[in-house]
Order: structure tokens, then C-alpha cells, then sequence
């Protein structure tokens, strides 16, 4: 497990990047933490808006940032050539860089001579802990939810923490484990799930998960999909280490192909749930799929709740946007199977 401690209030760097599934730890972070974001540094004309004061560095500093935060996660994890001068900049001006991304801040010679210049830190949060083991398959005491989902960045992160704070308030013993660069950001700590080596990706989830009280709950930010070209091998290894009890599919309403691979259809949430549960009963036979939590920002307001009801009808589970209805629905089922 690694724990990071980021200097507040951030400037979360945006860049130019135009998708905004892409800028989700931009998103995660305002929408989660939002006492701790001064403001948010982007390109131009940039249409991605995180609904937070635009600033630059100067500026930022002048409210009293302390970090720059990058806010985005383009495919491949890498820091684009033309964001580095401004990135420079921040960090010779004394603002912590904080990066989730694949590439290393401390690799970037121009960058780590203006950091030891000013006395800014360069954090890495995708950086695996040592010594993970290999994924043992012990069965471990306490109760385990895993967030699982038709693509990525389809609400998983939001789905695990909307259903802690559920869990909690109905007077539960519940902890959201965070999988994820943004995830770790919010919770504080956690393992970047695809930044561990494959053969020990089931080992770093059973350290995410340890043995518990019976009663308690770790609720697990999941990643990629069993569906995806890419990144399936990340999201199998995190399903076996998991052991799920139960699992809670995330979905994006109106999606139709693997966000940013056109040539592959999305499954349907039904087809999600029967995998999800086919593969995970090799680690725990009693592995049951207990709602869906659908991203509905896609739909117009008149159709959300017809499309849900639909959707619940033909899985047989509540489903809900965790954002608009919360996660109550599910939190109950689990509670009621304790």
C-alpha cells in the first residue's frame, strides 16, 4: 500500500486535451475534493471545463496553491511534448507537481533541475510498492464489493465512493479502497493497480484488501473491463485478488464502443454481469452481481428514470446514477447479505 500527503489548494493542469472522459482524476478531484482545488490551468479555447476558476501559474499562486496536479489520463499514460514548458514553469515557481501517469516526472532532466532549484517536490503517484507477492487465493475474513464496468471510465472510481458513503451511512463499517491514480489522490492512499507487474497484480489486490472484521466492507475502485483490448489483463487480476462477495457493474448510457477503440462494440450489461461472475466464482463460488450504477449524463433528464427501470427489470438488481440517486439501493442488498 502506498499513502502520499499533496499540498493544498491544487491547480489542476488540463492542458488541451478535448475528451472528457480523459481528464477524469480533473473531474474525480473537483467533484471529491473539492475544498482542496484553487482552479484549473488549461490551453486556449479548451472545451473541457471542470467548473473551477481558470488560472495560470502566477495566478494560482497568488490564491495560494501549492501543487499542480495533472488532471488528465490521455491513452498510454504519457505526458504529451508540448505540455512540459508549462508544467517547468510551475515547478521553477515552487508549486509540487503531482502526476498519476505512466511516464515519471523525476525522468524529465529540465523538470527535476527546476524542482531542485525551487524546493518543489516531484510526486509520482503510478509507482507500485515493492515486494508484492504473488496472489496467494486464501480465502480472507471480512466482506468485499468490486466496482466492475462494460469500458473504462465509465464511473467506477465515483460508484466506490458513492457506495462507501452509502455503507456508512446506513451505520456500516465501510472502506473504499482506491486502485487508481485519481482514486489515490482522493482516499490517500492505495496501490495504482495497473502500474504493478501482471504476474503480481492478484497479490497487490489481496494487499489493497487484507483480512477484516466479518461484518466490514472494503468497497474496490475496479479497473478496464474484462471487455477491453487493451486492458482486461488488469481488470481479471484485480477480480481473482479481489474475491468479491458481490460486484456492482458501472456503465455509461448511450455508449456504443470501447471508448477510444471504435472497432470494438460495447457489451451489454447483462453479458457484463454473467463474465464478471463466471470468472470471479473461481475464487469465491458465492460471488453474486448486487446492482448497476449507470453514468445517465448522456440521456435527456425525461428518460432517465424509464431507462433504469428497464435496465433493473432485466438484470434483476437496482440500478442507479450514483451521482443523482446515490447508492442506498445497493447498500441495502449488501447489508441485508451480511
Amino acid at each position: 500500500m502506498i499513502r502520499i500527503k499533496l499540498r493544498a489548494p491544487y491547480l489542476v493542469f488540463v492542458g488541451d486535451q478535448e475528451e472528457p472522459s480523459y481528464a477524469k482524476t480533473g473531474y474525480g478531484l473537483v467533484d471529491w475534493r473539492p475544498e482542496l482545488v484553487a482552479g484549473q490551468l488549461r490551453f486556449g479555447r479548451n472545451p473541457v471545463d471542470l467548473g473551477v476558476p481558470d488560472l495560470d501559474v502566477d495566478e494560482a499562486i497568488a490564491v495560494g496553491a501549492q501543487s499542480l496536479l495533472i488532471g488528465v489520463a490521455p491513452i498510454g499514460g504519457v505526458i504529451p511534448g508540448d505540455w512540459w514548458d508549462i508544467i517547468v514553469t510551475a515547478a521553477e515557481s515552487g508549486l509540487d507537481i503531482v502526476s498519476g501517469l505512466h511516464g515519471r516526472l523525476v525522468d524529465m532532466p529540465a523538470l527535476a533541475s527546476a524542482a531542485k532549484g525551487s524546493g518543489a517536490a516531484l510526486i509520482d503517484i503510478r509507482v507500485a510498492p515493492e515486494n508484492i507477492p504473488v496472489g496467494t487465493g486464501k480465502k480472507r475474513s471480512g466482506r468485499r464489493v468490486l466496482m466492475v464496468g462494460t469500458d473504462c471510465a465509465v464511473g467506477k472510481k465515483y460508484s466506490a465512493l458513492s457506495l462507501t458513503a452509502a455503507l456508512q451511512e446506513s451505520g456500516a463499517n465501510a472502506t473504499f479502497r482506491a486502485t487508481g491514480q485519481t482514486g489515490i489522490m482522493i482516499a490517500g492512499e492505495g496501490i495504482p493497480i495497473d502500474a504493478v507487474v501482471s504476474d503480481f497484480v492478484s497479490g497487490a489486490a489481496e494487499i489493497l484488501s487484507p483480512d477484516n472484521e466479518p461484518d466490514h466492507w472494503d468497497v474496490i475502485e475496479g479497473q478496464g473491463s474484462l471487455f477491453h483490448p487493451g486492458y482486461a489483463g488488469v481488470s481479471l487480476g484485480l477480480l481473482h485478488g479481489s474475491q468479491p462477495d458481490a460486484v456492482v457493474v458501472c456503465h455509461e448510457a448511450g455508449r456504443e464502443v470501447i471508448l477510444g477503440w471504435p472497432d470494438y462494440a460495447l457489451p451489454g450489461v447483462v453479458e457484463c454481469i454473467e463474465l464478471n461472475v463466471a470468472l470471479g466464482k473461481r475464487v469465491n463460488s458465492a460471488i453474486r452481481c448486487v446492482g448497476v450504477c449507470v453514468n445517465t449524463s448522456a440521456l435527456p433528464a425525461k428518460d432517465k428514470e424509464d431507462y433504469l427501470r428497464r435496465l433493473s427489470d432485466e438484470t434483476g438488481v437496482p440500478c442507479v446514477d450514483p451521482l443523482i440517486d446515490g447508492c442506498a439501493p445497493i447498500a441495502r442488498i449488501l447489508l441485508a447479505d451480511a
